[in-house]
Protein backbone atom coordinates (compact mmCIF):
# COMPACT_ATOMS: atom_id res chain seq x y z
CA UNK A 1 0.00 0.00 0.00
CA UNK A 2 0.72 3.21 -0.35
CA UNK A 3 2.39 6.76 1.09
CA UNK A 4 -1.24 8.30 0.36
CA UNK A 5 -2.99 5.06 0.52
CA UNK A 6 -4.72 3.82 -2.37
CA UNK A 7 -8.33 1.85 -0.95
CA UNK A 8 -8.30 -0.64 0.83
CA UNK A 9 -6.72 -3.68 1.49
CA UNK A 10 -9.60 -6.26 1.78
CA UNK A 11 -7.73 -9.62 2.05
CA UNK A 12 -5.13 -10.92 4.36
CA UNK A 13 -1.49 -11.50 3.55
CA UNK A 14 -2.59 -15.18 3.94
CA UNK A 15 -5.07 -15.48 1.75
CA UNK A 16 -3.02 -13.47 -1.14
CA UNK A 17 -0.80 -16.24 -0.76
CA UNK A 18 -3.24 -19.04 -0.92
CA UNK A 19 -5.14 -17.48 -3.89
CA UNK A 20 -1.80 -16.32 -6.16
CA UNK A 21 -0.72 -20.64 -6.39
CA UNK A 22 -4.36 -21.33 -8.06
CA UNK A 23 -5.35 -18.40 -9.71
CA UNK A 24 -2.14 -18.95 -11.47
CA UNK A 25 -2.78 -23.08 -12.43
CA UNK A 26 -6.29 -22.01 -13.43
CA UNK A 27 -5.16 -19.50 -15.88
CA UNK A 28 -2.34 -21.78 -17.25
CA UNK A 29 -5.25 -24.51 -17.72
CA UNK A 30 -8.36 -22.63 -19.26
CA UNK A 31 -7.73 -22.81 -23.18
CA UNK A 32 -10.33 -19.96 -23.24
CA UNK A 33 -7.68 -17.71 -21.66
CA UNK A 34 -5.29 -17.82 -24.75
CA UNK A 35 -4.49 -14.53 -25.72
CA UNK A 36 -5.81 -13.51 -29.07
CA UNK A 37 -3.12 -13.29 -31.83
CA UNK A 38 -4.49 -10.25 -33.68
CA UNK A 39 -5.10 -8.53 -30.68
CA UNK A 40 -1.25 -9.30 -29.79
CA UNK A 41 -0.11 -8.09 -33.19
CA UNK A 42 -2.48 -4.44 -33.05
CA UNK A 43 -0.92 -3.83 -29.50
CA UNK A 44 2.78 -4.82 -31.17
CA UNK A 45 1.74 -1.93 -33.64
CA UNK A 46 0.96 0.33 -31.86
CA UNK A 47 3.91 0.31 -29.83
CA UNK A 48 6.45 0.49 -32.33
CA UNK A 49 4.34 3.49 -34.10
CA UNK A 50 4.35 5.33 -30.62
CA UNK A 51 8.56 4.47 -30.23
CA UNK A 52 8.87 5.99 -33.80
CA UNK A 53 6.59 8.93 -34.48
CA UNK A 54 6.22 10.14 -30.96
CA UNK A 55 7.08 14.08 -30.28
CA UNK A 56 9.43 12.86 -27.57
CA UNK A 57 11.38 9.31 -26.80
CA UNK A 58 10.07 7.05 -24.85
CA UNK A 59 11.26 3.52 -23.70
CA UNK A 60 10.37 0.06 -24.08
CA UNK A 61 9.90 -0.39 -20.61
CA UNK A 62 8.07 3.11 -20.07
CA UNK A 63 5.54 2.29 -22.26
CA UNK A 64 4.83 -1.30 -21.12
CA UNK A 65 4.34 -0.05 -17.80
CA UNK A 66 1.95 2.23 -18.96
CA UNK A 67 0.19 -0.31 -20.91
CA UNK A 68 -0.11 -2.75 -17.61
CA UNK A 69 -1.31 0.26 -15.77
CA UNK A 70 -3.74 0.64 -18.31
CA UNK A 71 -5.27 -2.69 -18.23
CA UNK A 72 -6.00 -2.22 -14.61
CA UNK A 73 -7.59 1.06 -14.17
CA UNK A 74 -9.71 -0.17 -16.61
CA UNK A 75 -11.46 -3.32 -14.13
CA UNK A 76 -12.20 -1.44 -11.25
CA UNK A 77 -11.09 1.27 -8.90
CA UNK A 78 -9.26 -1.16 -6.37
CA UNK A 79 -7.21 -3.12 -8.77
CA UNK A 80 -3.36 -1.81 -9.06
CA UNK A 81 -0.13 -2.36 -10.51
CA UNK A 82 2.48 -2.65 -7.62
CA UNK A 83 6.25 -1.34 -8.78
CA UNK A 84 8.64 -2.36 -6.15
CA UNK A 85 7.98 0.49 -4.19
CA UNK A 86 4.19 0.07 -3.97
CA UNK A 87 4.93 -3.45 -2.74
CA UNK A 88 6.97 -2.53 -0.15
CA UNK A 89 4.68 0.09 1.50
CA UNK A 90 2.27 -1.96 1.11
CA UNK A 91 3.59 -4.96 3.34
CA UNK A 92 4.76 -2.36 5.82
CA UNK A 93 1.27 -0.86 6.14
CA UNK A 94 -0.32 -3.95 6.90
CA UNK A 95 1.93 -3.97 10.11
CA UNK A 96 0.81 -0.83 11.28
CA UNK A 97 3.57 1.42 10.26
CA UNK A 98 4.66 3.23 6.84
CA UNK A 99 5.17 7.33 5.09
CA UNK A 100 2.98 9.68 3.67
CA UNK A 101 -0.10 11.54 4.80
CA UNK A 102 -2.72 9.02 6.72
CA UNK A 103 -5.21 9.46 4.55
CA UNK A 104 -7.00 6.37 2.50
CA UNK A 105 -8.25 7.76 -1.41
CA UNK A 106 -9.55 6.38 -4.41
CA UNK A 107 -10.83 7.88 -7.85
CA UNK A 108 -13.91 9.57 -7.89
CA UNK A 109 -16.23 9.64 -10.97
CA UNK A 110 -15.84 13.31 -11.72
CA UNK A 111 -12.19 12.38 -12.03
CA UNK A 112 -10.73 13.90 -8.88
CA UNK A 113 -9.49 12.08 -6.07
CA UNK A 114 -11.83 11.62 -3.10
CA UNK A 115 -11.11 10.79 0.74
CA UNK A 116 -12.44 7.52 1.92
CA UNK A 117 -10.81 8.69 5.27
CA UNK A 118 -8.27 9.81 7.32
CA UNK A 119 -6.89 7.42 9.73
CA UNK A 120 -6.15 8.37 13.53
CA UNK A 121 -3.60 10.66 14.72
CA UNK A 122 -1.96 11.33 11.34
CA UNK A 123 -1.04 14.47 9.61
CA UNK A 124 -4.20 14.50 7.40
CA UNK A 125 -6.59 13.97 10.40
CA UNK A 126 -4.92 16.79 12.24
CA UNK A 127 -5.16 18.67 9.33
CA UNK A 128 -9.05 18.22 9.33
CA UNK A 129 -9.54 15.94 6.16
CA UNK A 130 -13.04 14.36 6.16
CA UNK A 131 -14.19 11.42 4.27
CA UNK A 132 -16.01 12.80 0.97
CA UNK A 133 -13.39 15.31 0.31
CA UNK A 134 -12.59 15.54 -2.90
CA UNK A 135 -8.94 17.08 -3.61
CA UNK A 136 -8.67 18.84 -6.94
CA UNK A 137 -5.51 19.98 -7.21
CA UNK A 138 -1.76 18.79 -4.96
CA UNK A 139 0.31 21.94 -5.01
CA UNK A 140 0.10 23.33 -8.15
CA UNK A 141 -1.14 20.61 -10.15
CA UNK A 142 -4.65 19.76 -11.01
CA UNK A 143 -5.29 15.97 -10.40
CA UNK A 144 -8.35 15.80 -13.05
CA UNK A 145 -7.56 13.27 -15.19
CA UNK A 146 -4.74 11.35 -13.00
CA UNK A 147 -4.32 7.88 -12.47
CA UNK A 148 -3.77 7.26 -8.55
CA UNK A 149 -0.74 5.94 -9.25
CA UNK A 150 0.23 9.67 -10.36
CA UNK A 151 -1.68 11.11 -7.98
CA UNK A 152 0.23 8.97 -4.92
CA UNK A 153 3.70 9.86 -6.82
CA UNK A 154 2.85 13.68 -6.13
CA UNK A 155 1.38 12.82 -3.01
CA UNK A 156 4.76 10.87 -1.44
CA UNK A 157 8.09 12.71 -0.27
CA UNK A 158 10.19 12.93 2.24
CA UNK A 159 8.99 12.72 5.95
CA UNK A 160 9.02 16.48 7.52
CA UNK A 161 8.37 17.91 3.82
CA UNK A 162 4.72 19.89 3.30
CA UNK A 163 2.29 19.79 0.38
CA UNK A 164 -0.74 22.21 0.08
CA UNK A 165 -4.10 19.75 -1.56
CA UNK A 166 -6.86 21.83 -2.35
CA UNK A 167 -9.96 20.57 -1.47
CA UNK A 168 -13.97 20.64 -2.11
CA UNK A 169 -15.76 19.53 0.41
CA UNK A 170 -19.47 19.33 0.75
CA UNK A 171 -20.93 22.73 2.74
CA UNK A 172 -18.43 24.67 1.51
CA UNK A 173 -18.67 27.36 -0.98
CA UNK A 174 -15.27 27.06 -1.86
CA UNK A 175 -12.14 25.69 -1.95
CA UNK A 176 -10.05 25.23 1.20
CA UNK A 177 -6.40 24.84 0.65
CA UNK A 178 -4.99 22.42 3.37
CA UNK A 179 -1.36 22.18 4.12
CA UNK A 180 0.00 19.10 5.28
CA UNK A 181 3.24 17.60 6.70
CA UNK A 182 4.45 14.15 5.56
CA UNK A 183 5.58 11.91 8.21
CA UNK A 184 6.20 8.39 9.53
CA UNK A 185 3.23 7.21 9.68
CA UNK A 186 2.37 4.87 13.40
CA UNK A 187 -1.01 3.64 13.52
CA UNK A 188 -2.29 2.24 16.86
CA UNK A 189 -5.21 0.58 15.50
CA UNK A 190 -7.16 -0.30 19.10
CA UNK A 191 -7.87 2.24 21.58
CA UNK A 192 -10.01 1.66 24.66
CA UNK A 193 -11.19 3.59 27.46
CA UNK A 194 -14.12 3.68 30.82
CA UNK A 195 -16.65 6.30 29.51
CA UNK A 196 -17.98 6.38 32.56
CA UNK A 197 -18.66 3.62 35.31
CA UNK A 198 -19.64 0.44 33.63
CA UNK A 199 -19.20 1.45 30.02
CA UNK A 200 -16.42 0.91 28.07
CA UNK A 201 -14.92 1.92 24.86
CA UNK A 202 -13.17 0.17 21.91
CA UNK A 203 -11.84 2.63 18.87
CA UNK A 204 -10.28 0.80 16.10
CA UNK A 205 -8.89 2.67 13.86
CA UNK A 206 -8.26 0.56 10.93
CA UNK A 207 -7.83 -3.91 10.89
CA UNK A 208 -4.12 -4.32 10.66
CA UNK A 209 -1.93 -7.86 11.57
CA UNK A 210 -2.14 -7.34 15.31
CA UNK A 211 -5.97 -6.01 15.52
CA UNK A 212 -7.31 -9.32 17.11
CA UNK A 213 -5.33 -10.18 19.41
CA UNK A 214 -4.98 -6.36 20.81
CA UNK A 215 -8.60 -6.20 20.24
CA UNK A 216 -9.51 -8.98 22.84
CA UNK A 217 -7.23 -7.65 25.17
CA UNK A 218 -8.53 -4.19 25.18
CA UNK A 219 -12.04 -6.50 25.89
CA UNK A 220 -10.08 -7.98 28.82
CA UNK A 221 -9.31 -4.87 30.16
CA UNK A 222 -12.43 -3.49 30.38
CA UNK A 223 -13.93 -6.34 31.95
CA UNK A 224 -11.12 -6.09 34.32
CA UNK A 225 -11.69 -2.31 35.06
CA UNK A 226 -15.18 -2.83 35.63
CA UNK A 227 -14.89 -5.59 37.92
CA UNK A 228 -16.25 -8.11 35.52
CA UNK A 229 -19.77 -5.71 35.38
CA UNK A 230 -19.87 -4.01 32.37
CA UNK A 231 -22.87 -2.72 31.10
CA UNK A 232 -22.40 -2.43 27.69
CA UNK A 233 -19.35 -1.50 25.07
CA UNK A 234 -19.11 1.10 22.48
CA UNK A 235 -17.38 -0.08 18.96
CA UNK A 236 -16.12 2.86 17.42
CA UNK A 237 -15.85 2.08 13.70
CA UNK A 238 -16.31 5.59 11.97
CA UNK A 239 -13.66 6.58 9.45
CA UNK A 240 -11.98 3.15 9.82
CA UNK A 241 -10.83 2.34 5.79
CA UNK A 242 -10.37 -1.54 6.32
CA UNK A 243 -7.41 -3.03 5.82
CA UNK A 244 -6.64 -6.97 6.65
CA UNK A 245 -9.75 -9.49 6.42
CA UNK A 246 -8.57 -11.71 8.89
CA UNK A 247 -8.34 -8.88 11.21
CA UNK A 248 -12.19 -7.85 10.97
CA UNK A 249 -12.72 -11.68 11.03
CA UNK A 250 -11.23 -11.94 14.12
CA UNK A 251 -12.88 -9.25 15.95
CA UNK A 252 -16.19 -10.61 15.39
CA UNK A 253 -14.60 -14.27 16.61
CA UNK A 254 -14.38 -12.14 19.62
CA UNK A 255 -17.72 -10.97 20.28
CA UNK A 256 -20.01 -13.90 18.89
CA UNK A 257 -19.96 -17.99 19.91
CA UNK A 258 -21.03 -19.14 16.63
CA UNK A 259 -22.11 -18.74 13.17
CA UNK A 260 -20.94 -17.89 9.93
CA UNK A 261 -19.25 -14.44 10.03
CA UNK A 262 -18.62 -13.75 6.61
CA UNK A 263 -17.75 -15.10 3.18
CA UNK A 264 -16.96 -14.69 -0.48
CA UNK A 265 -17.43 -15.45 -3.82
CA UNK A 266 -15.23 -15.07 -7.05
CA UNK A 267 -14.86 -16.37 -10.41
CA UNK A 268 -13.17 -19.45 -9.96
CA UNK A 269 -13.20 -21.60 -6.74
CA UNK A 270 -10.33 -20.66 -5.20
CA UNK A 271 -11.59 -17.32 -4.50
CA UNK A 272 -14.45 -19.40 -2.21
CA UNK A 273 -14.00 -18.52 1.74
CA UNK A 274 -16.04 -18.77 4.57
CA UNK A 275 -14.66 -17.99 8.14
CA UNK A 276 -16.82 -19.28 11.09
CA UNK A 277 -16.97 -18.59 14.59
CA UNK A 278 -14.59 -20.37 17.28
CA UNK A 279 -17.09 -21.49 20.26
CA UNK A 280 -15.20 -18.49 22.83
CA UNK A 281 -16.64 -15.38 23.97
CA UNK A 282 -14.29 -12.54 25.68
CA UNK A 283 -16.92 -10.07 25.49
CA UNK A 284 -19.25 -12.37 27.67
CA UNK A 285 -22.15 -10.94 26.07
CA UNK A 286 -21.74 -7.86 26.71
CA UNK A 287 -24.32 -4.90 25.39
CA UNK A 288 -22.95 -3.60 22.58
CA UNK A 289 -23.47 -0.77 19.97
CA UNK A 290 -21.70 -0.15 16.47
CA UNK A 291 -20.76 3.16 15.63
CA UNK A 292 -19.90 3.48 11.61
CA UNK A 293 -19.99 6.28 9.90
CA UNK A 294 -19.50 6.89 5.45
CA UNK A 295 -15.97 6.67 6.11
CA UNK A 296 -16.48 2.83 7.69
CA UNK A 297 -15.20 0.75 4.51
CA UNK A 298 -14.20 -3.05 3.46
CA UNK A 299 -13.12 -4.64 6.46
CA UNK A 300 -15.18 -2.12 8.99
CA UNK A 301 -18.64 -3.12 7.22
CA UNK A 302 -17.47 -6.94 7.51
CA UNK A 303 -17.46 -6.37 11.38
CA UNK A 304 -20.83 -4.21 11.37
CA UNK A 305 -22.45 -6.42 8.94
CA UNK A 306 -21.84 -9.80 10.61
CA UNK A 307 -22.77 -8.11 14.21
CA UNK A 308 -25.88 -6.51 12.66
CA UNK A 309 -27.08 -10.23 11.11
CA UNK A 310 -26.40 -12.05 14.09
CA UNK A 311 -28.37 -9.87 16.00
CA UNK A 312 -25.58 -8.97 18.48
CA UNK A 313 -25.02 -5.10 18.43
CA UNK A 314 -27.37 -1.99 17.44
CA UNK A 315 -25.59 -0.38 14.58
CA UNK A 316 -26.06 3.47 14.74
CA UNK A 317 -24.48 6.11 12.66
CA UNK A 318 -24.81 6.82 8.90
CA UNK A 319 -24.94 4.51 5.85
CA UNK A 320 -20.86 3.28 5.45
CA UNK A 321 -18.88 3.14 2.16
CA UNK A 322 -20.16 0.59 0.44
CA UNK A 323 -16.77 -1.35 -0.60
CA UNK A 324 -17.58 -5.13 -0.73
CA UNK A 325 -14.50 -6.42 -3.20
CA UNK A 326 -11.88 -8.48 -2.08
CA UNK A 327 -8.20 -7.48 -3.36
CA UNK A 328 -5.87 -10.40 -3.95
CA UNK A 329 -1.97 -9.75 -4.29
CA UNK A 330 -0.49 -11.86 -6.81
CA UNK A 331 3.23 -11.76 -7.23
CA UNK A 332 4.72 -11.30 -10.47
CA UNK A 333 8.50 -11.76 -9.19
CA UNK A 334 10.30 -10.26 -5.95
CA UNK A 335 9.55 -7.04 -6.42
CA UNK A 336 6.43 -6.38 -8.80
CA UNK A 337 2.72 -7.60 -7.79
CA UNK A 338 -0.74 -7.15 -9.50
CA UNK A 339 -3.72 -5.84 -6.38
CA UNK A 340 -6.49 -7.53 -8.14
CA UNK A 341 -10.20 -7.61 -7.09
CA UNK A 342 -11.06 -11.42 -7.37
CA UNK A 343 -13.81 -11.50 -5.18
CA UNK A 344 -17.35 -10.29 -3.73
CA UNK A 345 -17.84 -10.35 0.37
CA UNK A 346 -21.27 -11.21 1.76
CA UNK A 347 -22.72 -10.40 4.94
CA UNK A 348 -24.09 -14.14 6.89
CA UNK A 349 -27.00 -13.71 6.06
CA UNK A 350 -26.03 -12.91 2.03
CA UNK A 351 -25.95 -9.29 1.66
CA UNK A 352 -23.65 -8.28 -0.58
CA UNK A 353 -22.66 -4.73 0.66
CA UNK A 354 -20.52 -3.19 -2.87
CA UNK A 355 -21.97 0.26 -3.69
CA UNK A 356 -24.45 0.16 -0.93
CA UNK A 357 -23.07 -0.46 2.39
CA UNK A 358 -24.14 -0.98 5.78
CA UNK A 359 -27.51 0.76 7.09
CA UNK A 360 -27.55 1.69 10.71
CA UNK A 361 -30.29 0.35 12.76
CA UNK A 362 -30.32 3.43 14.29
CA UNK A 363 -29.76 6.57 11.95
CA UNK A 364 -27.68 9.47 14.20
CA UNK A 365 -25.81 12.27 12.18
CA UNK A 366 -23.33 13.74 13.88
CA UNK A 367 -23.72 17.11 15.79
CA UNK A 368 -22.92 18.99 18.90
CA UNK A 369 -24.68 18.61 21.91
CA UNK A 370 -24.46 21.70 24.10
CA UNK A 371 -25.23 21.42 27.81
CA UNK A 372 -25.79 24.42 30.16
CA UNK A 373 -23.40 24.94 32.24
CA UNK A 374 -25.86 25.78 35.64
CA UNK A 375 -29.19 25.31 36.60
CA UNK A 376 -32.04 27.46 36.14
CA UNK A 377 -33.92 26.71 39.20
CA UNK A 378 -33.78 28.10 42.82
CA UNK A 379 -33.28 24.98 45.30
CA UNK A 380 -33.88 25.24 49.23
CA UNK A 381 -30.28 25.86 49.79
CA UNK A 382 -30.32 28.78 48.23
CA UNK A 383 -32.46 30.72 50.38
CA UNK A 384 -32.10 33.39 52.76
CA UNK A 385 -31.96 31.79 56.06
CA UNK A 386 -32.35 27.88 55.00
CA UNK A 387 -32.14 25.20 57.79
CA UNK A 388 -28.41 23.35 57.29
CA UNK A 389 -28.27 19.86 56.13
CA UNK A 390 -26.57 18.11 58.41
CA UNK A 391 -24.67 15.99 55.99
CA UNK A 392 -23.29 19.01 53.86
CA UNK A 393 -21.56 16.50 51.52
CA UNK A 394 -24.97 14.58 50.04
CA UNK A 395 -26.23 18.26 50.53
CA UNK A 396 -24.12 19.88 47.97
CA UNK A 397 -25.52 18.54 44.63
CA UNK A 398 -22.29 18.45 43.33
CA UNK A 399 -21.65 15.03 43.44
CA UNK A 400 -23.77 13.89 40.36
CA UNK A 401 -21.91 11.14 38.29
CA UNK A 402 -20.23 13.38 35.15
CA UNK A 403 -20.47 11.68 31.94
CA UNK A 404 -16.71 12.31 30.52
CA UNK A 405 -17.56 11.57 26.45
CA UNK A 406 -16.86 14.64 24.45
CA UNK A 407 -19.63 17.15 24.56
CA UNK A 408 -18.96 17.76 20.09
CA UNK A 409 -19.18 13.79 19.86
CA UNK A 410 -23.35 13.35 19.39
CA UNK A 411 -23.24 9.96 17.79
CA UNK A 412 -20.84 8.63 20.76
CA UNK A 413 -23.43 10.32 23.36
CA UNK A 414 -26.48 8.65 21.71
CA UNK A 415 -24.82 5.53 21.64
CA UNK A 416 -23.94 5.50 25.10
CA UNK A 417 -27.79 6.29 26.14
CA UNK A 418 -29.02 3.43 23.86
CA UNK A 419 -26.46 1.63 26.05
CA UNK A 420 -28.00 2.90 29.22
CA UNK A 421 -31.52 2.20 28.32
CA UNK A 422 -30.59 -1.60 27.03
CA UNK A 423 -28.98 -1.90 30.69
CA UNK A 424 -31.87 -0.40 32.14
CA UNK A 425 -34.27 -2.75 30.38
CA UNK A 426 -32.16 -6.14 31.22
CA UNK A 427 -32.52 -4.99 35.30
CA UNK A 428 -36.13 -5.39 35.20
Amino acid sequence: MRLIRNPLLAASTALVIGFAVGIATVVQADDETQLPSDEIRLMSQVLERIKQSYVEEVTDEQLLESAIEGMLSALDPHSDYLTPDDFKELRESTSGEFGGLGIEITLDSTGFVKVVAPIDDTPAYRAGMQSGDLITQIDDTPVKGMTINDAVGLMRGKPGTSLVLTVVRSGETAPLDVELTRAVIKVTSVRHRMLEPGFGYIRVSQFQERTGPDFEDALNQLHAEADNKLKGLVLDLRNNPGGVLQASVEVVDNLITEGLIVYTEGRIANSDSRFVARKKDPSKGVNLVVLINGGSASASEIVAGALQDHGRALVIGTQSFGKGSVQTILPLDEDHALKLTTARYYTPSGRSIQGQGIVPDILVKQGTLTQNDGDAFYKESDLAGALVNPDEESASGDDEESVTEPSDDYQLYQAVMVLKGIAILNAK
